[in-house]
């Protein structure tokens, strides 16, 4: 039996400035996906130029268009990637070498998360981004729930872990950091009123000091400067922006 074969996924929206990148750093796959969501710019340019396989379309939530990618995929492993995400050569080296002997199921990849030029490796989790994501997976193995914002993952097999680590380049600057925090927690609110949940201020204030301490305290994000301040921050006002938007949409 020869070896198993790999997928690169990536997913993209108006990515001219991250995916030329991406794509770069898994031309060692044996073949490229690259899903392309509502482009207007440069992107489905630098994807054909890649030598990508292209699924283009509109998607109005995550699950859907991730599951349109991965249906192209014809190898038996996808690594599945964001345009502004990143496989150093190391990370490489080592997915190759594992594959062949993996047993069906997923491997968990730690993150180095950036923002801006700051390596910012501690205070991550709790809304605001992941430490770690089980990004390669056996087809077939992984499958994405419908929410509109952190869609909740099944996965199947045996888990295993890599050591490598993916560069995420997760925001610009601060003042983006926030700007998630905005429009996640507008799509939570919508994700709520859809399951007919009712606004629940109680729980919402709760989880304001007990979510700053778990980031900021718990993960360390002290460490980080402002940079660990802002995540504590996001995470401790994320319930709270949901519940309001929740109660005013309930209002009419």
């Amino acid at each position: 039996m020869g070896a198993p074969r790999l997928s690169a996924l990536a997913v993209a929206h108006n990515e001219e400035r991250n995916l030329g990148e991406c794509l770069a750093t898994v031309a060692f796959a044996d073949e490229v996906v690259v899903v392309l969501d509502r482009c207007t710019d440069g992107s489905r340019d630098i994807a054909e130029a890649a030598g990508a396989i292209l699924v283009e379309g509109a998607w109005d939530r995550e699950g859907p268009r991730r599951h349109a990618g991965i249906e192209t995929c014809s190898g038996d492993w996808i690594l599945e990637l964001d345009a502004d995400e990143r496989v150093p050569a190391e990370l490489a080296a080592e997915i190759r070498a594992r594959l062949p002997t993996a047993p069906p199921g997923h491997f968990l990849i730690g993150f180095d998360n950036y923002i801006g030029d700051r390596l910012v490796r501690h205070g991550w989790g709790a809304y605001n981004g992941v430490s770690a994501k089980a990004c390669l997976f056996k087809k077939g193995f992984k499958t994405w729930g419908g929410q509109r914002v952190h869609p909740r993952l099944q996965f199947a097999g045996v888990r295993s872990e890599l050591s490598g680590r993916i560069r995420h380049y997760v925001d610009a600057d601060l003042a983006a950091t926030f700007a998630r925090l905005n429009r996640y927690s507008t799509l939570a609110a919508l994700d709520a009123l859809d399951a007919g949940e009712k606004p629940r201020l109680w729980p919402a204030l709760r989880r304001i000091p007990s979510r700053f301490w778990k980031v900021y305290v718990g993960r360390r994000g002290y460490r980080e400067g402002p940079w660990g301040l802002a995540l504590g921050l996001f995470a401790a006002l994320y319930p709270m922006l949901t519940y309001l938007k929740l109660a005013t949409a309930k209002r009419g």
